[in-house]
């Protein structure tokens, strides 16, 4: 059974890379003023989820009270607004040892918020803070395809690429996947590493491809024990889930479908709309 042990790390970047027109990769390695780093980090792969915390402009370091133990998100969120760090939840790409590394990319937007206006101007240097796994099976790895799967299905937009990435690299070999991938721009294409059996279809904005429901309503569905994984705007992936519940007859308890935002949400209001619904 998965377990959930995380804790704090305490990072800073080491350089940047441009991915496309919307998305950065921002790679982290161990803040050597804390000499914390990243020992003890352990990423298990697939979706791996994290909660970053950035700081605001004009501070040094991201604010958030560590030394509270359990208490610390109710700590957070007790400081002023102008002095509590961001936070935002985000995939960790790739982890690598020897040195110690950790990717994070970032969907980047005209109109985004904090965290997309921090990844457009990361410079080696500054500093961060990331909630993360300490063991490798831990309750933030989404992806899980039950016994007996055949063939899996995938959805994610400009936001959850990274997790589809990862997931991609991760599918043994001989796995039959179907993908889709919403991205604004036809230049936010790139290479996806696979042994799977993978077909993938972008679906560009900038081409006026059809919306992620027009084309897996209308496409067919390899295998007869399909596993789904739908990540991306809230909206889009409850539609997509309701489809292929309702429609195609899939068992629910084999789509895994995760909101990562929500359209006229920030995250600190999408969070606070799950607590009250939990």
């Amino acid at each position: 059974m998965p377990t959930e042990p995380f804790r704090f790390f305490a990072l800073e970047v080491l350089r940047t890379r441009r991915l496309g027109p919307s998305l950065v990769r921002v790679t982290f390695g161990g803040d050597g003023r804390s000499g914390q780093g990243l020992t003890g980090f352990a990423a298990g792969g697939r979706d791996q989820s994290l909660s970053l915390f950035l700081p605001l402009p004009g501070q040094p370091a991201p604010v958030v009270p560590v030394e509270e133990g359990d208490g610390w998100w109710a700590a957070w969120r007790a400081l002023p607004d102008d002095v509590r760090a961001v936070m935002r939840s985000y995939t960790a790409r790739e982890q690598r040892h020897d040195p110690d590394e950790l990717d994070i990319d970032f969907a980047l937007h005209p109109d985004g918020g904090p965290a997309c206006r921090w990844a457009g101007e990361a410079a080696p240097g500054d500093r961060v803070l990331v909630l993360g796994p300490a063991v490798a099976d831990n309750t933030a790895v989404r992806f899980r395809p039950p016994a007996g799967t055949d063939s899996v299905l995938i959805w994610a937009d400009e936001t959850s690429l990274p997790a589809a990435a990862a997931i991609l690299e991760w599918l043994p070999a001989g796995t039959t996947a179907r993908v889709w991938l919403g991205v604004p721009y036809a230049a936010d294409r790139m290479d996806l590493p696979t042994a799977a059996d993978a077909t993938v279809h972008w679906l560009a904005r900038d081409e006026n491809a059809p919306s992620a429901l027009e084309s897996i309503r209308t496409a067919e569905l390899p295998g007869t024990a399909p596993y789904a994984w739908l990540a991306g705007e809230a909206g889009t992936v409850k539609e997509l889930r309701r489809h292929l519940v309702r429609e195609r007859g899939l068992d629910r308890r084999h789509v895994t479908f995760v909101g990562y935002w929500r359209r006229g949400l920030s995250e600190e209001q999408l969070r606070d709309e799950a607590a009250k619904e939990s």
